[in-house]
């Protein structure tokens, strides 16, 4: 998935989001290091070389876009357009229609709308400027601060699988999957 058919950056009324640069790593590296943070994301970086190797062979950067606030990153955003399933006829229409999406917000910023905010923009992103027509986000049953996001977004939890999850400190727990259909969006 690339940004470079949207122009950027972004701006809602106190945010800026625009495709992650190598040097804003140290900060999205300081943040998901954050023991608050890190509790929810699906790793726990410890070491900043080891953090940009393992973004390196993902190519989770070319999937980052930052979010700043009086120019400074305060967070993440992370978005995987990917093709939806379909049968063999009908593949060429299922290219690229859908996309998981995803957040991390440094604590200090937490609590005062901003992850809503930028993603409000993010499911415009993807559904005006992408062209997707389906938006999946999965967590933790027990991460409420993200779940509170996905219901902002008008989201519908489509699943809720028992045990399903292993967390690195609270073992085997719940996991949650919401979605977000283009022609549910009332953005």
């Amino acid at each position: 998935m690339t940004f470079d058919r949207i122009s950027w950056p972004r701006r809602t009324d106190r945010i800026t989001i625009r495709p992650a640069t190598t040097a804003d790593l140290p900060a999205v590296f300081a943040v998901r290091s954050l023991p608050d943070v890190a509790e929810w994301m699906p790793d726990l970086p410890t070491s900043y070389d080891e953090w940009l190797l393992h973004l390196g062979r993902s190519g989770a950067v070319d999937r980052m876009l930052v979010m700043e606030v009086d120019g400074s990153v305060i967070g993440d955003l992370y978005v995987h357009v990917e093709d939806a399933w379909t049968q063999a006829e009908v593949k060429a229409a299922g290219k690229d229609a859908q996309a998981e999406i995803g957040w991390c917000l440094s604590p200090d910023h937490q609590g005062k709308g901003y992850a809503t905010e930028a993603m409000v923009e993010l499911v415009r992103i993807c559904f005006e400027d992408l062209g997707v027509r389906r938006l999946t986000a999965n967590a933790f049953a027990d991460n409420a601060p993200s779940l509170r996001v996905m219901d902002r977004l008008g989201m519908t939890r489509e699943a809720h699988s028992r045990a399903d999850s292993l967390h690195r400190d609270h073992g085997w727990i719940d996991g949650v999957t919401y979605a977000l259909l283009r022609e549910d969006w009332t953005g």
